[in-house]
């Protein structure tokens, strides 16, 4: 059976209730964005996301439990591959449209897609993301944490506790029947409070049968605005922050590596959640 014809399969044996499809069709009469059924994912597709979630957190606990003064980014790639082939799963940013490591580690002013090296050390006082994606019997896991190395300053400790509560104020938002604009505006007027600004090129996304999907998640939107949450969609809220402007350039050399353009620093905290007929579930511990 080919992947489309088990999603097809999933969506005859699995329909969406009744009272969500009627939901569902009220917003669309009232003209917002209403997701495409297949964004919808089925009891079935959802246990399998949750396992490879729960892999996926289960890396980054091997990550915290060994990342020290002196470790090259390059270990802790091997971290990942080494612990995720272990589980039986796969580093799903390796080779993903040409991407050469298994992991992302963003430093200091690296945003996101940071690429770990041999030749790249960890100091005393660095901030550094660690973007992790597992995929587990075809189903996609994605988180990232910031780790502080050492003793940092009082600047970039905050940075990284606010931006954790960003992520926090995006979950709260991410409510069923709210729209994704909901997250961004929550997570933005947060930010914009603490003196910090939000990065507007990148966001959180769809995923679960697939790596990126839609909707694209802003973390700095309009409220009541962009695609509305249903029950059993499955995204990411990962907001990147900004201690100074929220202007980003990407590496010329790599063309992966994206820097904050004042050079200030940078922070990401990253959960895949489901949204529920309830709220949300963080699928991502």
């Amino acid at each position: 059976m080919t992947e489309e014809e088990l999603k097809l399969s999933y969506f005859k044996t699995e329909p969406i209730p009744a009272s969500i499809l009627e939901r569902m069709e009220e917003c669309r009469r009232k003209g917002m964005l209403v997701p495409d059924e297949t964004l919808i994912k089925r009891p079935s597709q959802i246990a399998g996301i949750r396992e490879a979630s729960r892999i996926n957190a289960a890396v980054l606990d091997e990550v915290a439990g060994k990342i020290h003064v002196g470790m090259t980014t390059q270990e802790i790639d091997d971290i990942v591959q080494e612990f995720t082939h272990a589980q039986g799963a796969i580093c799903a940013p390796y080779q993903f449209e040409g991407f050469p490591k298994s992991v992302c580690t963003s430093i200091n002013n690296e945003v996101c897609h940071g690429i770990p090296a041999r030749h790249r050390k960890l100091h005393e006082g660095d901030i550094i993301n660690v973007d992790a994606t597992t995929i587990y019997k075809g189903y996609y896991g994605d988180a990232s944490r910031m780790f502080m190395i050492g003793k940092c300053t009082d600047a970039r400790r905050k940075l990284v506790e606010e931006t954790k509560k960003c992520l926090e104020i995006g979950l709260e938002a991410a409510k069923p029947w709210n729209t994704v604009g909901d997250i961004g505006a929550a997570i933005s007027k947060y930010a914009r409070s603490k003196g910090y600004s939000v990065v507007r090129e990148l966001g959180g996304h769809g995923v679960g049968v697939d790596f990126h999907e839609d909707p694209f998640v802003a973390h700095e939107a309009r409220a009541h605005t962009g695609m509305v949450l249903v029950p059993g969609m499955v995204i990411t809220i990962e907001p990147m922050i900004n201690a100074g402007r929220a202007g980003v350039v990407i590496d010329p050399y790599n063309g992966w590596t994206i820097y904050t353009r004042d050079g200030s620093d940078s922070a990401q905290w990253e959960h895949t959640i489901l949204i529920t007929e309830t709220g949300n579930e963080i699928l991502s511990y």
